[in-house]
């Protein structure tokens, strides 16, 4: 792989949720910009998203925060073993970070690609968390089942991570032509 543009590929799916926040791109991009705040709802412990199991994060030398820098996690969820390797595909300070799957052992989804826009606006910043993502290869049935299910929870939990950490101003849905609820939905 040349560059970071080689590892972004084309999802079938795409969900995106946004919250406007009291703050300025660079304290929103310091925040998410740390691994460790957006995996804590994997990583806390037991989950009850992840039928009781868990994941542990590991990072590699680059933290996260440079571009090619590798994301690990393992665990379990509901009773399968998980391995995900991701890597920081795009990474543009106080605008814009994503990270890419190189290699998803997960259940309900395949590959994905996740990460986080952050706009500023008269009344705050825009942040914007978004997937796309690839059905599970490997598990059909339960993708097509809970796969939706589970990439709007990873978009909620990095929302409500950055949330608690600072003033919400007012809550705006990202717009689109399909909307279920407050979460964007392309598919």
């Amino acid at each position: 792989m040349d560059s970071p543009k080689d590892w972004m590929r084309e999802y079938p799916h795409h969900l995106e949720d946004s919250v406007i926040l009291q703050a300025t791109p660079e304290s929103l991009f310091s925040f998410l910009d740390d691994h460790r705040n957006l995996g804590a709802h994997m990583s806390g412990g037991k989950s009850a998203m992840l039928g009781m199991g868990g994941m542990t994060l590991k990072l590699d030398g680059q933290r996260g925060k440079k571009m090619g820098a590798h994301i690990v996690m393992t665990g379990s969820a509901f009773g399968f073993k998980l391995f995900i390797d991701e890597i920081v595909s795009e990474r543009q300070v106080s605008v814009r970070k994503s990270w890419e799957t190189l290699r998803s052992e997960i259940v309900v989804i395949g590959h994905y690609r996740l990460g986080f826009l952050l706009a500023a606006e008269k009344n705050g910043t825009r942040v914007t968390v978004q997937i796309d993502y690839e059905n599970s290869a490997t598990h059909p049935i339960l993708s097509f089942l809970g796969g939706k299910l589970y990439a709007k929870w990873c978009v909620r939990q990095m929302l409500s991570a950055v949330t608690v950490n600072f003033v919400a101003s007012a809550y705006v849905p990202a717009p689109s032509d399909k909307c279920l609820g407050d979460l964007v939905i392309q598919s």
